[in-house]
């Protein structure tokens, strides 16, 4: 025997597999899912849970959800067809940045536009539908936005629908100056000749809605509805504390305050809302 040969013999084995025997059962790695932070209870929410609960936290705060997957579960399955999906912004004054702006919002929202408009049926009753998106630039309201929602109502007039729609916004879009303010007027135009034809507007507030939006079409509705916490007003709570110079009561702007004080016509939990509007759709249909 070669002294390689006896070295090798009597040498320690460095592992298990060197005597021959079997590696230990690696140990089950530890399960990791995504979650996100309530900013209401503190605690941290699984994804899943969110996805599965309407993107509601346990304790009932109401978490941003997208436009798709609000029209999802408030519309009757399959129910719902967009229209003027084609339209979307341009950069009509020239305004520095807004134009790479635009690119940049419509790659990571998906969407052509801050609103979604198209027709369906909710809880087996009919009618036109508006979502507003607040994955692009906080639903801000620019021509477009306004342009989709002054249509929506025409359409709704014309075919004796009543209108459904779910309000998010940071106010008007400054990148495009007047021509973003006009369409308070002009949207306003559309729901007041859309109401004068017996026809009826229910408006979903969410988080938050604020600006020129709640300053037209959000506070028109017929039924004003807000979801739990929601955040309405015109100007920001720092802007009107600096205004009137005072310290603002806790509640300032929310929902429940404006229930409070006859701004809204009720809160309605997240789950609640599908149900409750097809019954108030079903009961306009019967008048």
């Amino acid at each position: 025997m070669t002294l390689m040969a006896l070295e090798a013999f009597f040498k320690k084995p460095k592992n298990e597999l060197e005597k021959g025997g079997r590696l230990p059962p690696a140990k089950a790695e530890t399960a990791y899912e995504m979650s996100e932070k309530c900013p209401s209870c503190g605690h941290d929410i699984p994804l899943s849970f969110l996805w599965d609960n309407l993107h509601v936290c346990r304790c009932g705060r109401c978490f941003r959800m997208n436009a798709r997957q609000r029209i999802r579960f408030m519309a009757d399955k399959g129910s719902f067809t967009e229209l003027w999906g084609d339209l979307e912004s341009t950069d009509l004054l020239n305004f520095p940045g807004y134009k790479s702006k635009l690119e940049s919002t419509i790659s990571s929202a998906r969407e052509k536009e801050a609103v979604i408009c198209g027709e369906a049926t909710i809880g087996g009753a009919a009618c036109a539908l508006f979502v507003m998106e607040p994955y692009f630039m906080m639903g801000s309201m620019g021509t477009i936005v306004g342009e989709k929602i002054t249509r929506l109502f025409e359409y709704a007039t014309e075919k004796r629908l009543p209108v459904v729609g779910c309000t998010v916004s940071g106010g008007a879009r400054m990148q495009e100056g007047i021509l973003s303010l006009m369409q308070m007027a002009k949207t306003s135009g559309a729901v007041k000749r859309h109401s004068d034809s017996g026809l009826l507007y229910i408006t979903v507030i969410t988080d938050p809605t604020t600006g020129g939006v709640t300053a037209s079409f959000a506070m028109e509705g017929d039924i004003i509805i807000a979801e739990p916490g929601a955040t309405i007003g015109f100007a920001g709570a720092r802007l009107v504390e600096q205004t009137v110079r005072k310290k603002l009561p806790q509640g300032f702007q929310k929902a429940e305050t404006m229930l409070e004080h006859g701004f809204i016509d009720m809160i309605l939990p997240r789950n609640e809302q599908k149900r409750v509007i097809g019954t108030l759709l079903s009961m306009h249909i019967q008048i």
